[in-house]
């Protein structure tokens, strides 16, 4: 049997990572491309702790877009490797879209990145995000193009808000028209490689980073423990997870005084979880500690963290 697989003269298909510092709106354009929440948000820095792919696709193209942690100055092993994450998940792509804030001055951040950058021979778009918070965006641009552009080259530049979808659509037939020709590497109604165990952990982990603070969010991973149909129950899935901190403190903090603040995680994440399944959902929550799990490579295997193969 010829297992070849065939390229398409009237089809593309390609890859593109979109790489930044931490909230600049990255998973929020995923988001917007795809036309479902597959990357989950939040203004705290390691929302995004996995690769996320998104696949859209149309009768002419395919695009499998990979959102990335956010790049920071690491102080645990954790980030240091989301960084190594990030960084390998922009090799060897047909674009990098480099994202950064209109409402934010470059940064030492930035200019790390850029610094990276410089060595990759994948075609580099800057995306200057936000651009619906500026205040007199035709005198704000030229400033912010200039401060970028002394410090590399650029495929083209791109200012957008992924946040209401200015000129993200033309951005996305910008990189279709670039991409070569190529096979429909996933079905046409797939948007994510993730499984929905992968995404319903995020949805929860989610919740946590928008209702706790300081160093707690950075602190929990969650892991979904079982996910089946209730036999009997039409359209109801029950669904067991857990959620790590690293000390019994953050176990109160997520518990939350009479087990206030764990219901409202509960409750929040019901809803989400509710639109991505299209049922009804039981959501059993508990709380674990797993010591200082973001400082041991053994732990962060366990739940979930661990080098890719690229």
């Amino acid at each position: 049997m010829d297992l070849t697989i065939l390229i398409n003269e009237n089809f593309k298909s390609g890859f593109v990572t979109i790489l930044g510092r931490p909230n600049v709106g990255k998973s929020t354009l995923l988001n917007k491309i795809i036309g479902s929440k597959i990357a989950i948000m939040s203004d705290k820095p390691q929302t995004t702790r996995n690769t996320i792919l998104g696949v859209y696709t149309t009768n002419e193209a395919q695009v499998i877009f990979t959102d990335t942690p956010g790049i920071h100055k690491p102080v645990h092993a954790l980030g240091r490797l989301l960084n190594e994450e990030s960084y390998n998940a922009a090799r060897n792509v047909d674009a990098i879209f480099f994202m950064v804030s209109a409402v934010d001055k470059i940064g030492k951040g930035d200019l790390m990145i850029m610094e990276h950058l410089k060595h990759y021979k994948d075609p580099i778009y800057l995306l200057i995000n936000k651009v619906d918070l500026l205040e007199d965006p035709q005198k704000e641009l030229p400033e912010i193009i200039v401060s970028y552009t002394q410090e590399m080259e650029f495929e083209e530049i791109y200012p957008i808000s992924a946040k209401d979808g200015t000129n993200v659509e033309k951005l996305v037939e910008k990189i279709i028209e670039k991409l070569p020709y190529g096979p429909k590497y996933y079905p046409e109604d797939m948007i994510t490689n993730h499984p929905e165990r992968f995404i319903v952990a995020e949805l929860i982990r989610e919740k946590a980073f928008q209702l706790t603070n300081e160093e707690v969010p950075h602190s929990v991973a969650v892991v979904v423990d079982s996910m089946k149909n209730v036999e009997d129950e039409e359209d109801l899935v029950e669904i067991y997870a857990t959620i790590y901190v690293e000390r019994d403190s953050q176990k109160g903090i997520i518990l939350g005084k009479n087990g206030s603040l764990i219901k409202q995680i509960k409750q929040r994440a019901k809803k989400d979880i509710k639109n991505l399944l299209g049922s009804r959902c039981e959501l059993n929550l508990w709380v674990k500690v797993k010591k200082d799990w973001t400082e041991r490579p053994d732990s962060m295997k366990a739940l979930g963290y661990e080098k890719d193969e690229y």
